[in-house]
């Protein structure tokens, strides 16, 4: 890990992590060793971030010097902590660590007024089971939506078929109680949506669609909803 990457790993530990947080934790999160959190610790501080505590006893980060200042007014950080939250309760773990870390930067950006809001923000959302069951192949088809790389799925049906098909995965859709990945399907050259439940493995290829996503998910929403339209009645 270079040093950089290090530091930039140490700050956001320091932005996540209940303070005073101690050099042994922040070392045991960040991979490296306590001696290098002291001397890493300097180097944050001779660059500007306003770091609290010492050597001991435990360290807080008081202003970070390395994120321009944000301004919200409260009806906007209760829509962000509402938001974040609701992402957090999704039941994607890389989704929930990337809302909380979301969270602690846009914290450490707001002034003592606003973080105070945010701590004690009306808005929470609690559920006792998360909105979506936690799918082993999801990150793999957010990685492929990303980078514009085809997968190779093995799908079953509705009624229930087994498939192997090679798909261009477009994006990934949050139904009520479903996740839903929209592609073109390379089997049945044609848009197509797969329940992200019914895919029963996945892997990724070197074939990529770049730059065509852009594109091919515009012309899919427009026949959806085109489609929507049709399956609507016209009012009278």
């Amino acid at each position: 890990m270079s040093r950089s990457d290090r530091l930039i790993r140490l700050l956001q530990a320091l932005r996540t992590l209940p303070a005073p947080v101690t050099a042994q934790r922040l070392a045991r999160d960040t991979g490296v060793s306590v001696r290098s959190i002291y001397r890493d610790i300097d180097s944050l501080r001779a660059s500007g971030a306003d770091i609290g505590g010492e050597r001991g006893y435990g360290y807080s980060l008081v202003e970070d010097g390395s994120l321009p200042p944000q301004m919200f007014n409260r009806i906007e950080i209760e829509a962000l902590v509402l938001g974040l939250s609701e992402v957090r309760h999704m039941g994607d773990p890389a989704l929930a660590a990337a809302a909380a870390a979301a969270l602690a930067k846009v914290a450490a950006t707001l002034p003592s007024l606003g973080q105070q809001q945010l701590l004690h923000a009306v808005s929470q959302v609690h559920r006792m089971t998360p909105r979506y069951l936690p799918a082993a192949v999801l990150d793999l088809v957010r990685e492929a939506c990303w980078r514009e790389q085809a997968l190779d799925i093995t799908y079953q049906d509705r009624a229930g078929q087994v498939s192997a098909r090679r798909i261009w995965p477009l994006a990934i859709v949050y139904l009520d109680r479903m996740l839903v990945v929209l592609a073109w399907c390379c089997l049945r050259q044609g848009f197509r949506k797969f329940q992200v439940a019914r895919l029963q493995a996945a892997h990724a290829t070197t074939d990529s669609f770049r730059p065509r996503r852009a594109a091919l998910l515009r012309d899919y929403r427009a026949q959806l909803a085109a489609e929507a339209q049709q399956a609507s009645p016209l009012p009278d």
